[in-house]
Order: structure tokens, then sequence, then C-alpha cells
């Protein structure tokens, strides 16, 4: 059978309270957001079939996968990808280092796959906020998660970012303007792996229709490839500016 993924957006963290909170570095979540992870575990209906978990090495996000579905010993460690990482580097999108996230976590992470520098996002770091090197962190990042999910035996559950799950998943639809991105907060969809159709070096996370009919559409029937490509295009010229993405 073919490993899913269920992907995840942290729960509300306190940046997400007010614009002078994106000043917090690493900020916590509040306590609403602890409520949408209880919510989140209380709904999730494939626990039974999870062997794997992953996050952003932020801490909302390690947080998030850990109330929404740590628990049996068999989860553990929550594997941290530094790719998933949120997209600006404004502070409240800088992640702490890893030594202060395994004196918070210990055994419960696994930092194996973190670089030292990820908290780097100048100009020329693979983790820069610009359209090229998201596009390209993006593709690292879901090769990164088919090798985990093929070496899983059963689902795995991954905790990221709203503004970067946009491009992790190559699927632009239904951005409100004001926000930035679809993604609600521990908002949960499922994916399966394809092969990209002009790279050969990347592949596609394709949406189950279980997951696709859980969502609220415009259009009655999941965007094609050509077409989620021409909305991307439109769309980032709204959201760049308030994901600060830059030129």
């Amino acid at each position: 059978m073919a490993p899913t993924i269920h992907i995840v957006r942290h729960a509300q963290g306190l940046h997400n309270v007010s614009v002078e909170n994106e000043a917090i570095r690493d900020p916590d979540l509040t306590p609403l957001g602890e409520q949408q992870c209880a919510d989140l575990r209380a709904s999730f209906p494939c626990h039974a079939r999870l062997t794997k978990l992953v996050a952003s090495p932020l801490r909302r996000t390690i947080y998030t996968c850990d109330l929404s579905f740590g628990g049996p010993q068999r989860l553990y460690p929550i594997v941290l990808l530094d790719t998933l990482q949120e997209v600006s580097s404004a502070p409240c999108d800088t992640g702490s280092s890893k030594d202060k996230l395994g004196a918070e976590f210990g055994d419960r992470i696994d930092a194996s796959r973190v670089r030292d520098d990820w908290t780097e996002k100048r100009k020329g770091s693979i983790f820069e906020p610009t359209l090229e090197v998201l596009t390209a962190r993006a593709k690292e990042a879901r090769r990164a998660l088919k090798e985990i999910a093929e070496g899983a035996d059963g689902d795995v559950a991954v905790v990221s970012h709203g503004g970067f799950l946009h491009f992790l998943t190559d699927d632009w639809e239904g951005i409100p303007l004001e926000i930035g991105t679809a993604w609600k907060n521990c908002d949960c969809r499922s994916y399966t792996f394809a092969e990209s159709q002009d790279d050969k070096d990347d592949v596609r996370l394709v949406e189950t229709e279980e997951s696709w009919r859980r969502r609220e559409h415009v259009a009655k029937q999941p965007l094609g490839v050509t077409e989620q490509r021409e909305l991307k295009a439109v769309a980032l010229q709204t959201v760049a500016p308030i994901l600060k993405i830059k030129a």
C-alpha cells in the first residue's frame, strides 16, 4: 500500500494573535492553540495507522505534533526536518538552536536532520525567503518526506506552517487575500506521493479524495498541475508581501 502522510498546520501561536507578537522569537502556543491540538487529537481518525511523526523544528510545530499525535512509545522520537520551517526571516519564524531544543524536548525529538545553521535565513542561505530558494526547499522536503514515509510501516503525521505548506503541496487554491494561507490552525489534509511529470528528481504530493472532499472548495474537482501553476503565479502577487518573500 502506498504511504499516506497527514499534513497539519500548527495550532495557534502567540504570533497569530497580533502583529506585535511577530517580534517574539520562536513563540509558544496559546491556550487556544493547545485546545486546538486536543480537538485534533480527538477527531483524527487514523491514530491506529500512525507509525512516524515529523515536524518543523520550530517550537509551535513540535508542540502541535506532540499534543496532537504523541503517545504510544513507537511514535517517538518526532523527526525534525529543517526544510519544513516557515517562510520568512521574521523573529516569529526563526527557530531555536539545536541545543535549546534538545534541552526542552529531550528524547522526544530526533534533530539529526536539522543543520546547525538552520536558523540563518540570510542571503545565500538555503533557507533564504526568496521564491527560487523556497521552491528548491520544498522539493528537498518532499523528497525527505517520501524517504521517511517509505521507511515507515504505516501512516506519517507531518506538522509544518501555513505559508510553507503551499510550497510543499504546490496547492494554491482558496488563499484569503488578507491572510496569506488557506491552511487554518490545526487544519489536517492527507496525501500520497506521485512522480513529477517534468522533474525526475522531484516528487508530487497528491491529496486523497477523502481529504479533498472534507475541504470547502470553489472548484468542483481538484485542479490539475498546470492549473495550480497558473494559480500560483497569480496568488504569489498577493501573498508574497504577507509572507515576507523577497524578490
